[in-house]
């Protein structure tokens, strides 16, 4: 195994007490719209650290032009200079599949660490594709975070909908690391529109003009 991709593998040290934010995703490619909603997540939610868990692949999604791991962990790297932003891609080490699967793991490993899952509001227009999402709303408190073109999930979404007597208001977000779940909040606030689909929509354009 290459040396510069085995020490992503393991999961970044943790102290009993801390808050720490997952914040998931095949990042391919990671961009500043992700900064943004890490940035938003860390400040408001009062976080120690949150973890960019670069995934192998996800099964809602097309994987064929899934840029090789090392590649996606080395542009993550590039972009965060914050050091409370921690790059892992401990999931390859795991045997799992599915977020749900992944977050449990996690949590068995980090006892005491208060844990909260991090989602852009595009995700939550269909986290009720996901599977065993009520697990994972269950596992660990959820901050949404506002993003362009998905503010109404707030209220659309079915996975809001079920959830809407959990919502914590995000004057209090402060507390979610510590709630009782299921709880979740919604962070309205600055929006970058950044996405890895455009992006890569318009490299593939460049590459055949």
């Amino acid at each position: 195994m290459d040396a510069s991709l085995s020490q992503y593998l393991k999961m970044p040290m943790t102290e009993s007490g801390q808050r720490i934010g997952l914040f998931g995703g095949s990042f391919n490619p990671p961009h500043e719209g992700h900064v943004h909603v890490c940035e938003q997540a860390l400040r408001r939610l009062e976080l120690d650290q949150i973890w960019w868990l670069v995934t192998p692949g996800n099964p809602l999604k097309d994987t064929s032009n899934l840029a090789p791991l090392r590649e996606r962990i080395s542009a993550c790297e590039l972009i965060t200079t914050d050091p409370r932003m921690k790059i892992t891609a401990c999931e390859m080490n795991m045997s799992t599949r599915y977020t749900a699967d992944t977050l449990n793991h996690i949590v068995e490993r980090n006892r005491g660490v208060n844990f909260v899952w991090i989602m852009g509001a595009d995700n939550l227009g269909q986290f009720h594709l996901w599977e065993r999402w009520r697990d994972i709303a269950h596992s660990m408190p959820i901050a949404v975070v506002d993003r362009p073109g998905s503010t109404m999930a707030l209220h659309s979404s079915p996975a809001a909908q079920t959830l809407s007597h959990f919502r914590i208001d995000e004057s209090d977000a402060s507390l979610l690391s510590v709630s009782k779940t299921p709880a979740w909040t919604f962070l309205h606030g600055p929006r970058n529109s950044l996405s890895s689909t455009l992006i890569r929509q318009k490299l593939a354009r460049q590459k055949t003009a």
